[in-house]
């Protein structure tokens, strides 16, 4: 069997028994696909599965690819009410697999990539599933962070004067030509930055494709996945992603037809009035959360494409990613409103 390109299965199943969990027989694993950040591993035993998360193997960018964070945070939610895999172990020693990883327990479920895997799902489905995502945000958005032991998680004070800074510093690593638009962009957010009246905890990376379904029932979450990104801070950044991920560029990045662009889910408007409605929340300086989201994404796509001519590309030409730049950086100006 071939191992997947990232993973030491002889490494694994020793810290496994380390940890106390003696595998029932060999570990196989492959490589789940979706996703162009951390590297996501289901690994078995023949008895039990489990994922395994560790960051790319080429063209690392700064803040991202956290397994501290990832760990940190679901272990704190479990019993919170918001969904989330059972934590099982984090490894931070880099000589095992040659970066952290961690370890979570397998959820059966079902994860909807693309358009295929949406066309499995009948209308009325689709709708409860996207009611139920929204209820997920504003459930998570709603835990005590204190109480669940995350006070010190982030820094709220600030949180979005320094997202302006960190995306045009990630702008500035992965960056593989000049976008002056960008530019542009980046300036405009920088003098138009609101203040923030709460913090909550934040996903950063929130669309469909990030949770588990429940198999029987689409309006149940199962759990909510890949928290690398997550933080304490303004909770209209998680809302604003999510519609903005909603843009047809999104196929682009992700190289498949993804079912989050699908015409089939509610509007970006309509996604977040449904939030504002379920959370209570009024969804003041919108705009410039938009474009702070066009922003985030536009980045993203260019650091995708930075990490394939890295050498970590994972297939589905990730290197064409960059071309859905400019796109969104023209949807985030006229979020704010040319001049």
């Amino acid at each position: 069997m071939t191992v997947p390109p990232g993973l030491d299965l002889g490494a694994l199943h020793v810290h496994l028994v380390e940890r106390g969990i003696e595998p029932a027989g060999a570990l196989r694993a492959e490589l789940i696909a979706g996703g162009r950040s951390n590297l996501t591993y289901a690994v078995s035993d023949g008895a039990s599965r489990w994922v395994v998360r560790r960051p790319p193997l080429a063209g690392l960018t700064a803040s991202a690819h956290d397994m501290v964070r990832e760990w940190r945070v679901t272990t704190a939610l479990r019993g919170s009410g918001v969904p989330v895999a059972r934590p099982v172990s984090l490894c931070e020693d880099e000589t095992v697999l040659g970066a952290p990883f961690t370890i979570v327990e397998w959820v059966d479920g079902v994860v909807v990539r693309d358009r295929d895997d949406l066309a499995g799902l009948a209308d009325d489905q689709v709708q409860r599933a996207a009611a139920a995502l929204v209820d997920v945000l504003v459930a998570l958005h709603a835990v005590d962070v204190p109480a669940v032991g995350l006070a010190d998680f982030g820094r709220p004070q600030g949180f979005l004067t320094r997202q302006v800074a960190l995306w045009r510093r990630q702008w500035d690593q992965v960056r593989t030509r000049d976008v002056p638009d960008l530019e542009r962009l980046h300036a405009r957010l920088a003098d138009s930055v609101p203040s923030s009246a709460e913090a909550t905890v934040v996903h950063g990376d929130y669309r469909i494709d990030n949770a588990i379904l429940d198999r029987d029932d689409s309006g149940t979450v199962r759990a909510v996945v890949d928290w690398e990104l997550s933080t304490l801070g303004d909770p209209l950044t998680d809302v604003a992603l999510m519609c903005v991920y909603r843009h047809p560029a999104l196929d682009v990045i992700l190289g498949i037809p993804a079912a989050w662009t699908s015409s089939r889910l509610p509007s970006p408007d309509d996604l977040a009035e449904s939030y504002a409605r379920g959370s209570g929340r009024d969804l003041g300086d919108w705009p410039f959360f938009l474009a702070l989201a066009h922003l985030k994404l536009a980045v993203i796509a260019e650091g995708i494409a930075h990490r394939a001519r890295a050498g970590a590309d994972a297939g589905r030409g990730a290197a064409r990613a960059a071309e859905a730049v400019p796109e969104l950086v023209a949807a985030g100006l006229g979020a704010l409103g040319r001049r």
